[in-house]
């Protein structure tokens, strides 16, 4: 294989505003086994930039996401716009990194989730659910657009094997920031928290992952609604920062189910999204709370979620010294103080828990999960399987992703 590989990464989250894109080189002779570890690559971050989708994009794909309003015919013409999107932002990306299409050997395509089942349940009609997801972008039109193999549906086989899709950045997490001797805890922060720990003695079938709850998904929902539509997120963090934490409403709120839930662990826009929101919003109208009363209070909630979580699944069995936030949530200054005390107060009498970004090692929060793909595009089409299945439930590792042929092969394997 090539020792060095240009690889496009492209990611639309839960809040689907707009695509994330990347530019990365990554360098070795592969990822390999020896014994129980890996050796590692070196990952390089040539160009970011986000795209946003246009205007009434985002209430579509909202609506294609619901069971009321997600008609198959909505379904279908997204599959193909987003195509045609993920592919513009693929090519601009590339140029503004200062390359041509040829230059590039793959990409990795996270597309658009619109509905992802962790868990068999029982639908509304009673009929049995089984576990799937669904991500809409046609990575065929991404191929056909650039000439440049792509990689999509990544959550699909993991699912497949028994697993629950997510999280699937830990490989990732892994490659960019694993560093034997610290144990480490990489939290990405998009509309939903997941956490990846990383243990100090380097080994990745010890590394622990899991989604935490909402991130940023129920403050930005908070905001639409306090502002009808006006606002989409609270920049910065500065509603939050006027307002006063109310105790009751934090602590109805943090009796949801899914926090003291044991990994493996997942969960979405079905149990945290809007009509969540909605809910909780009249809820906390009955105790006469400010606008900004509400900000802060839910931004607490995703604080002591993250906190919680690591204090009953990770803390407990486990040192750890570092948090590095990656993520729409690190430019959350007020959500980053919040989460420095929730830790403060767990380490009572113990050596401090350091809070930093991805920034601070060379990589801006918002291009950690585009990079993370990227990467298993690169793990699928070296035939490495990418998934981790003690964070998944998967049975089995497994390769992530399907292979879509641009017409050329990208580079020997």
């Amino acid at each position: 294989m090539k020792r060095t590989i240009r690889t496009v990464g492209l990611m639309s989250g839960t809040s689907a505003d707009g695509i994330d894109a990347v530019v990365v080189e990554i360098r070795g002779k592969g990822l390999h086994c020896k014994g129980d570890r890996f050796a590692l690559l070196t990952t390089s971050l040539i160009a970011f930039e986000k795209f946003p989708f246009p205007k009434g994009l985002r209430e579509l794909i909202h609506n294609a996401s619901t069971p009321e309003y997600g008609r198959v015919d909505l379904i279908c013409h997204l599959n193909f716009l987003l195509g045609e999107l993920f592919a513009k932002a693929a090519v601009e990306i590339v140029k503004r990194a200062g390359y041509k299409l040829h230059d590039i050997d793959l990409i990795g395509s996270h597309g658009q989730t619109i509905y992802h089942i962790p868990e068999n349940k029982k639908g509304r009609l009673k009929e049995r659910r089984l576990r799937s997801t669904l991500q809409i972008g046609e990575p065929s039109v991404i191929a056909e657009k650039t000439g440049i193999t792509t990689i999509a549906d990544f959550r699909t086989m993991d699912m497949a094997a028994g697993g629950l899709g997510a999280p699937l950045t830990p490989f990732a997490h892994y490659i960019l920031f694993n560093e034997k001797g610290k144990g480490r805890a990489v939290n990405n922060i998009g509309g939903i928290s997941n956490v990846t720990f990383l243990h100090a003695n380097g080994d990745i079938n010890k590394a622990i992952a899991f989604d935490t709850g909402p991130g940023n998904m129920l403050i930005d929902s908070m905001m639409q609604i306090i502002t009808k539509g006006k606002k989409g997120y609270d920049r910065d963090g500065k509603t939050a920062l006027r307002g006063r934490v109310y105790e009751k409403f934090l602590n109805k709120l943090m009796e949801h189910p899914f926090i003291k839930k044991p990994p493996p662990k997942s969960t979405g826009r079905e149990e945290f999204g809007y009509d969540e929101a909605l809910k909780l919003y009249g809820f906390a109208k009955r105790y006469n709370l400010s606008d900004e009363d509400i900000i802060a209070t839910v931004t607490k909630f995703t604080a002591a979620t993250i906190a919680e979580n690591y204090r009953r699944f990770i803390m407990d069995k486990h040192d750890m010294s570092e948090v590095i936030v990656c993520g729409g949530g690190a430019r959350n200054s007020t959500l980053l103080k919040m989460i420095a005390r929730e830790l403060c107060t767990l380490q009572k009498g113990m050596k401090p828990i350091t809070v930093k970004t991805s920034d601070e090692y060379g990589f801006p929060s918002e291009t950690i999960e585009a990079i993370a793909f990227a990467i298993l595009g690169y793990a699928a089409i070296s035939g490495i399987p990418a998934n981790l299945p003690q964070a998944t439930g998967a049975g089995k590792p497994v390769i992530l992703g399907k292979i879509i042929p641009s017409g050329k092969i990208a580079f020997c394997y």
